[in-house]
This record gives structure tokens, sequence and C-alpha cells, in this order.
């Protein structure tokens, strides 16, 4: 029994580790992605090769939960995709949503310091609640919703802190290291893609949440799923968005070793992320979203020559304080089992289960 115990929180450790590393160092490294000197990738292509290393991993793990047998294998992707192609169809729709929210991830990431980016990002637990309210009818808790207003005003904070006329008392100030080959700043835009890529996140993740109800359908090969249907709609990207620049230079100019240590940091990272939350309580994945920030901000300092000031220190508290009020439940100080609770926690697993598809 010690043992399991002793296992157990070597698990949480672990988990608190991983989401704090996931959270912190994929907002570091696609910002510095965009704005390092050199040629400039095309984000549009990381995007779809984020999903085929998903694929492929996807792909593997299926394989292994069919004893890692070929046949089983073909067995159940002719089963799952091709005998039921209106479920498969019906995942077009977080594919399609899925893509968009990527690349506007990486316009926020190109426009935004990785600590401003860091903490508006956690707008899509805004959105997410929203569309469950709307779309699942859910209930929220008060202490949810004080959260929610906490969040909005907090990220707010550090909007007005880093457009701050005032340079003495701006939360940034404009990068100083050289840009490249990169756009120019421009914070409204990077502001504008981060709010669309919360909006995006959260009514894909709930019609994904609706999908999954019901269906005895694996996370992974749920995944490969959205990732085969994602590739035709990232595709369709390159060539909209950046149909000229693929006819000169190709599909991998501007990649390098980090460029592909990104890929697979998006791909991967989100499919480990899935595995380990499960071990992580509300109040843990908390402090790993707290420490993601603060270690975004401190990093930001050193890496991007990121200036804090009052104003983004309160509005990032104020974010970090409304994470644990969302996550926290009241009846737990009683010990007793009630039913309200209900609506959160599903919330949350929903949460869980879509870090596998989201960057």
């Amino acid at each position: 029994m010690k043992v399991t115990a002793a296992h157990g929180n070597n698990l949480k450790y672990l988990s608190l580790v991983t989401l704090t590393l996931q959270n912190a160092i994929l907002g570091l490294s696609m910002r510095y992605g965009r704005t390092r000197p050199g040629d400039l990738f095309l984000s549009s292509t990381a995007v779809v090769m984020a999903e085929v290393v998903k694929l492929i991993t996807s792909l593997c793990l299926v394989y292994l939960e069919e004893g890692k047998h070929f046949g089983r294998l073909q067995a159940a992707l002719h089963q799952t995709i091709v005998k039921q192609p209106l479920d498969t169809l019906k995942i077009c729709v977080p594919s399609l949503l899925y893509i968009i929210q990527n690349n506007l991830l990486y316009v926020s990431a190109s426009h935004l310091d990785a600590a401003t980016y860091q903490v508006t990002y956690q707008l899509k637990i805004l959105t997410t609640a929203v569309f469950a309210v709307l779309i699942l009818h859910r209930r929220l808790l008060p202490t949810q919703w004080a959260a929610l207003v906490f969040l909005v005003v907090g990220v707010a904070s550090v909007q007005l802190a880093q457009t701050s006329g005032d340079a003495g008392t701006a939360a940034t100030r404009q990068q100083s290291m050289p840009q490249g080959d990169g756009p120019e700043q421009n914070r409204l835009l990077g502001f504008s893609a981060a709010l669309g890529a919360c909006f995006l996140s959260g009514l894909a993740g709930i019609y994904f949440e609706k999908m999954l109800k019901g269906a005895d359908i694996s996370i992974w090969m749920r995944n490969i799923q959205l990732s085969l249907l994602s590739l035709p709609f990232g595709l369709l990207t390159c060539a909209i968005n950046d149909g000229a620049q693929l006819a000169a230079h190709g599909f991998f100019y501007g990649y390098d070793a980090f460029v592909v240590y990104l890929v697979v940091l998006q791909a991967v990272g989100g499919l480990i992320v899935a595995v380990v939350v499960k071990y992580a309580d509300n109040i843990l994945k908390g402090f790993a979203t707290s420490l993601a920030i603060i270690i975004s901000c401190v990093a930001s300092i050193y890496l991007f020559d990121f200036s804090l000031s009052l104003q983004f220190t309160v509005g990032a508290g104020l974010v970090i304080g409304s994470i644990f009020l969302y996550g926290y439940d009241p009846s737990a100080k009683g010990g007793s089992k009630v039913t309200t609770r209900s609506s959160s926690k599903s919330l949350a697993e929903a949460e869980e289960r879509l870090l596998a598809e989201k960057v």
C-alpha cells in the first residue's frame, strides 16, 4: 500500500513537471521560432507537419493497443473510419477548427511576447465554459462565474499594460532582439489572433466532447481521424495563405533542427500531456498553469527583453487566481458527495481529453 501511494505521488509530481514544461516551453519556443534571425519558416507548413507527426504517433499507439498486430490495426482502422463514414465526416468540423486555431496561435506568437501570449491564451477557459453552457446546457457554480470575471479583468489588465503609452510603465516593450525575416510586430493583430484561437478552442472542444459521448472509440483512434481529416484542410490553408512563397521557396523553406523540434513539441507534447493529465487534480493543474506563466515571464525578461510592470503583474495575478478559483470545489470541504460539481468535473475531463488535439 505504501509503495502504491508513493507511486501515485511520483506520478503526480511527474504530471506537474510535464504540464508546467509543456505550457511554458511551447509558448517560448513558438515566440523564438517566429522572431529569431534568419529565414522564417511558413507557419502553415509547420501546422501540417505537426498533424503528420501526430498521425504517425497515434498510429503507433493504436498498433500497441491492438497487441502489436498489424492485421488487427488495419481491421480497427477499417471498422472505425471506413465503415462509419458519417461519424468520420462529423470529425471534419473540429479538424477544420483546430487547423485554423493552430495557424492563429502562430500569428499570435509572431506578434505577442511569450508572457502576454501565455496569459491571454487562458481565455480558452472562458470560451470553453460559455460553449458548455450554451451547447451542453451545463450549470456553472457561482465561484466559477466569479473566476471567469477575474479572468477577463486580468487579461484586459495585461493587454492595457502593454499598450500603455507610458514606456516607463508599459508591461512590455517592442522586442529589441533581431527580427530576421519575421513580420513587423502588431500587438492588436496578435491579440485578435489569440482571441480567435480561444474562441475556436472552446467551440471545437465542446463539439468534440459531444461527439465522444456514447462513442466507444479510444482517444488515439480519434486523433487518427482528426489528423487524417486535418491534413487536407492544412494543405488547403498552405495553398491559400502561402501559395506564392511555396512555389518560390518550397514546402520546407526555413526549416532547421529548431523548427523540427518545434513541430515535434507541438504534436507529441499534447499527446504526452493527455496521458499524464489524468493523474493531476484541478489544484495541481492550476499550479502547473501558474508556474508556466511565471516561467514565461522570467524567461522572457532574459530572452526577449521583456519588462514587467505593476499593472501586468496584477493582471497576471488575477489570471492565476481565476485558474485556482475555477477549479475550486466548495463542497469538498465537508467531504460529502454532491452532484452539482458534475458539470465542472465533466468539463475538466473534456479539457483533458482535448489536450491531445490542441496545441
